[in-house]
């Protein structure tokens, strides 16, 4: 069994003012104390000693007055001391004895030592100073589970600092990533607009300055597209470039840029700060211009054909900008080849068709006129020919055709046509055997070409006109007296068609002064009316001229070119061949 802890504090002696009150008579109440705060608090006592002989102690008046053992020997301070309870009244209240006047009760000292220390045993003072170990020890344990509280709740309430402050840092970083994903956004918007902006212009600049096979207006298209938005000015310089009649002399002073990319083929960028533009070489600012930026961009296509000089419409150039117009200089290029080898090609063609359309020949029956015009817009060269010589016989045959196809090509067939007809010619005067052979010939020779033509013969001294058709347009015929008449026998294939077939001769009368005009498609034929509306508009015309026109055959020509023709562009070439009996 645990031995009860007991305090080492010694009780103090009573004090010897207190004297123990007088036992009360047998059979009356106890006397109550005076006040309540009389009683002393239980305190501890130590071990009893052995009474001195003597009278028996008495017993109090009241019961709170007997003193109670306790653990602490201090006694306990009044609740009250300066005002003193009112005693509570009792039924048959008895006399109070008298008793001294209560005495305030010295204050204990700090480590009180007994009053008689004789009265302590060593086994008292033992136990007192194990209590007083045991105490302390407690106290001991009970600050370090404080300590370890306190530091356990200090290290949670850092930690929870330390959350708190890296919840802060997330949403600050949170908030500046959502600004700084919503920038993004902005400037990837900005740069799309911007591309679809250039792409747009790249596109429409490009599709303008390649639907045209003219340079000059190549070259006058281009300023026009790239000022003042692109460029605050524009100068291209070609090197092999002449200039045309009536126009002025082309300037000879080029920066010095220019002449470097002119020799490296490489796009050069001259201003007074670098330009940092991709793949273009930074140059010092040009003398002739040197308080603004200049690019100069090669011709390349596949050969260097110049160099296009740029000048920038604000304090420098934009990268993505000068992307866009290295792209564009490249398909200016390609614009510039393709027109300059289509004028070689239209100057080499016509020429060849014009040497291979003779001389008319003079008869004493019929009088003969041509003409001869070709395309305007395209390549459409070289299909039309037109023909008329003298027979062994005398006789006149007038021949005009077409030939599928334009260009070279088409020119040199024409003329392998036109001599292989003038053998068969030579042998047969016949205009359906004629062209019966021709049809033969490219059927074997030729097997992918085709041609239209029709032969008309005037023999001297007969007054009837044979021809006949291979898939061309009809003759049409003016009389004496003003009528007109449009030859619409059913003709024949086209010359060229796998097919079988002979042609057939057909004739009509004709009056001396009768008018012959044979045509091909390019002088009737419209996109948007077809060929039937034209040949009304040709019979009109040879209808309406004047005494004096049909007097002189050319120009009966040009009276009838002038309202067929009246708008200065043609896609197709023309031949108009007329023939006036005599």
């Amino acid at each position: 069994m645990p031995r009860p802890r007991r305090s080492g504090r010694p009780t103090p002696e009573p004090s010897p003012s207190r004297q123990p009150a007088a036992a009360p008579a047998p059979g009356s109440a106890p006397t109550p104390p005076a006040h309540p705060a009389e009683a002393k608090p239980p305190t501890h006592a130590p071990e009893p000693a052995t009474p001195a002989p003597g009278p028996a102690p008495a017993t109090p008046a009241h019961p709170a007055e007997a003193k109670a053992p306790t653990h602490a020997p201090a006694p306990a301070t009044p609740a009250h001391p300066a005002e003193p309870a009112t005693p509570t009244p009792r039924p048959e209240p008895a006399t109070p004895a008298p008793r001294p006047e209560p005495t305030t009760p010295a204050p204990r000292p700090e480590n009180p030592t007994p009053a008689h220390p004789a009265d302590l045993t060593t086994d008292d003072l033992a136990e007192a100073v194990l209590a007083c170990a045991e105490d302390t020890a407690a106290l001991l344990d009970l600050l370090a589970e404080q300590e370890e509280l306190v530091r356990f709740h200090r290290e949670e309430l850092h930690q929870t600092n330390q959350g708190v402050l890296a919840l802060h840092a997330e949403l600050e970083a949170a908030v500046q990533a959502q600004h700084d994903l919503l920038d993004a956004e902005r400037a990837a918007r900005a740069d799309a607009e911007k591309s679809r902006r250039l792409l747009t212009f790249l596109a429409d600049a490009s599709a303008a300055v390649t639907a045209s096979l003219d340079p000059e207006d190549i070259l006058r298209r281009l300023p026009e597209l790239l000022i003042p938005d692109y460029a605050a000015e524009a100068d291209i310089w070609l090197f092999d470039e002449e200039p045309g009649e009536g126009q002025a002399p082309r300037r000879t002073d080029r920066p010095a840029a220019a002449v470097t990319a002119a020799r490296t083929g490489r796009p050069q960028h001259a201003a007074p700060h670098p330009g940092g533009l991709p793949g273009v070489d930074d140059l010092p600012p040009s003398v002739l211009f040197p308080d603004r930026p200049l690019l100069c961009i090669p011709l390349t296509a596949p050969r260097l054909l110049g160099v296009l000089t740029l000048t920038a419409p604000g304090p420098r150039f934009d990268p993505d900008t000068a992307v866009m117009l290295m792209e564009l200089a490249g398909r200016l290029a390609i614009a510039l080849d393709h027109a300059r080898r289509y004028e070689q090609h239209r100057d080499v063609a016509e020429a060849l068709q014009r040497a291979q359309l003779t001389e008319l020949p003079h008869n004493e029956g019929v009088d003969l006129a041509a003409r001869y015009l070709p395309a305007t817009r395209g390549l459409n060269i070289g299909g039309d020919w037109y023909d008329a010589f003298v027979q062994p016989d005398g006789s006149v045959l007038a021949v005009i055709g077409d030939v599928t196809g334009h260009g070279l090509n088409a020119a040199v067939m024409m003329g392998q046509l036109r001599t292989a007809l003038r053998a068969y010619a030579v042998e047969d005067d016949s205009p359906a055997r004629i062209l019966t052979r021709l049809h033969h010939m490219l059927c074997h020779q030729q097997p992918t070409l085709y041609a239209t033509a029709v032969i008309a013969r005037f023999r001297p001294g007969d007054p009837t006109l044979v021809w006949a058709a291979a898939g061309h347009p009809p003759a049409v015929v003016r009389s004496p007296d003003g009528s007109v008449r449009v030859l619409d026998a059913r003709p024949g294939i086209m010359l060229g068609v796998p097919l079988p077939f002979t042609y057939e001769d057909h004739t009509l009368p004709l009056h001396p002064g009768s008018t012959v005009a044979l045509y091909t498609d390019g002088l009737v034929e419209r996109r948007s009316q077809g060929i039937d509306p034209g040949i009304e508009r040709l019979a009109q015309a040879m209808g309406a001229l004047s005494g004096a026109e049909l007097e002189d055959l050319d120009a009966s020509a040009e009276a009838l070119l002038k309202p067929l023709l009246h708008d200065s562009e043609r896609d197709d070439d023309v031949c108009l061949l007329l023939c006036r009996t005599r």
